[in-house]
């Protein structure tokens, strides 16, 4: 059961013989992952979302909101972490639809355009896989030693 849960809960372990750095650092080397070209934000968490770090993602040309609440545990050496999703898919909030829990998504925009031969083709124009604000997080921790543990609750 512990290797099916890991999956679904996005869990990963470090390689062996990553020896583990301290919490200051993982701490500093996750914040330190804001640059201006990145399409997240990690910050120190408000105490009302019961997190040490927040990554936040907001790509408004689809209407979707990631966050990823982060609590860093020092004993154990592991990241505890809860992705959470707001979508709003049409002007109106009563389609705004919430979740929660690791679940990888590709939201894309495809335009109609004609082509050379006359005929209309579907293009995309927008792509954004949610793994491009995880993956680095996960990267990051993986590589200092600790555990990327995914939580339904933190």
């Amino acid at each position: 059961m512990g290797r099916l849960w890991d999956k679904l809960t996005g869990t990963k372990h470090p390689g062996s013989g990553v020896t583990p750095l301290p919490a200051m650092e993982v701490r500093a080397a996750l914040l330190a992952l804001n640059e201006p070209d990145m399409p997240y934000r990690v910050r120190n968490a408000s105490p009302d979302e019961k997190a040490d770090l927040v990554a936040e993602c907001r790509i408004r040309r689809v209407g979707v909101t990631l966050k990823t609440r982060m609590r860093l545990i020092p004993e154990k050496h592991e990241v505890r972490f809860l992705e959470e999703r707001w979508e709003n898919r049409s002007s109106d909030q009563a389609n705004a639809q919430y979740g929660r829990g690791h679940a990888p998504a590709v939201y894309r925009q495809w335009e109609t355009e004609q082509g050379p031969d006359g005929r209309r083709h579907k293009v995309e124009v927008f792509r954004f896989d949610t793994r491009e604000m995880t993956d680095p997080l996960q990267n990051l921790v993986l590589g200092a030693g600790w555990t990327w543990r995914g939580v339904f609750k933190l």
